[in-house]
């Protein structure tokens, strides 16, 4: 646990932090500890809505960017390219920076990277994870991200959001099974980066599309990627997000991940969300991966569910009903 580490790093003296120093938190989650600082010394910034509403629960306000400190620690995360990103910002802010995260996450291989480019990065290694120390300066700069790409497929992506670069497989077929006139209201959960919506906003009968997303930084490429004025934008967890008025439509390619394993449940609950917005005759087309199908939840959820197509691993759902 990032916790453990960075309290035994403290005990050893591998870190220091003096009194009133300001700390600056990057990508830390929502629980993080703040044993041995002020609350009022820290800042945290970030960019995953459920993490920083819970970070707002604890009182504290994250940004989008690091703020200049004494000390930056980055908890790092699987994408490694935005793990790199977020050490060179966070070189750019605080003279030393703490690096955390878990070996199946890479980072034992941030690590050698970094002492290849530095030549020293003290570490200390528990908890399946490692925690390294560096002093850049400027000599990892070339490792930020920049603003949004476009690649190959004529898409803006950035590091850290899912399907960087490509277009995912699962939602290329939803799309490619979406009827020829969709529901006047209807929603995209989990947008990512905008494929599904430019789908839906080219299907007929559209009037208002509402892209749910907590990443944001997939979110800011799905305002570049996604012009129609009839298209909303919602940094939101998709589980909490309420329409306004229920919705004739539902679209969605759920993540079904928390960190490195699958968990089915996540997946369970996005359906839960769209029969939660749906009004009584609604309707939802989704894509599932094989190995985590999701008939039993569909069935609770709605009256009437028919698979509409299946390719590789992919299954592709269509439900209508909300059951109350």
């Amino acid at each position: 646990m990032a916790r453990n580490r960075f309290l035994a790093a403290l005990d050893e003296g591998l870190v220091t932090v003096a009194p009133g120093a300001r700390v600056a938190l990057l990508r830390p989650p929502g629980d993080w500890p703040l044993d041995g600082l002020e609350q009022a010394q820290v800042s945290v910034s970030h960019g995953f809505f459920p993490e920083v509403a819970r970070w707002w629960a604890r009182g504290i306000e994250p940004t989008r960017e690091a703020v200049p400190a004494d000390l930056a620690v980055v908890v790092a995360p699987r994408s490694r390219a935005l793990a790199r990103a977020l050490v060179a910002e966070a070189a750019a802010a605080a003279p030393v920076v703490v690096v955390d995260g878990q070996r199946t996450d890479g980072i034992d291989a941030l690590w050698r990277e970094a002492r290849a480019r530095l030549g020293a990065a003290p570490a200390l290694t528990m908890g399946h994870g490692r925690l390294f120390v560096l002093h850049p300066g400027a000599a990892l700069a070339d490792w930020a991200a920049g603003p949004p790409q476009r690649g190959a497929e004529g898409v803006f992506t950035q590091p850290g959001v899912f399907s960087e670069g490509r277009v995912d497989a699962g939602s290329r077929l939803l799309a490619a099974a979406l009827p020829p006139v969709l529901p006047a209201h209807i929603a995209d959960l989990g947008a990512g980066w905008g494929y599904l919506a430019q789908a839906v906003l080219a299907r007929g009968g559209v009037a208002r599309l509402d892209l749910v997303e907590a990443e944001a930084l997939a979110l800011d490429c799905a305002r570049l990627n996604v012009t129609d004025p009839r298209a909303r934008f919602h940094w939101a967890d998709a589980l909490e997000f309420a329409p306004g008025e229920p919705l004739g439509g539902v679209v969605m390619n759920p993540p079904f991940h928390r960190g490195r394993e699958g968990d089915p449940a996540l997946g369970r609950a996005f359906i839960g969300a769209a029969r939660r917005i749906l009004a009584p005759g609604g309707q939802l087309w989704m894509v599932s991966n094989r190995h985590l199908p999701y008939d039993e939840a569909l069935a609770a959820a709605f009256r009437r569910v028919s698979r509409i197509g299946e390719e590789g691993g992919f299954l592709l759902h269509h439900a209508e009903g909300p059951r109350r």
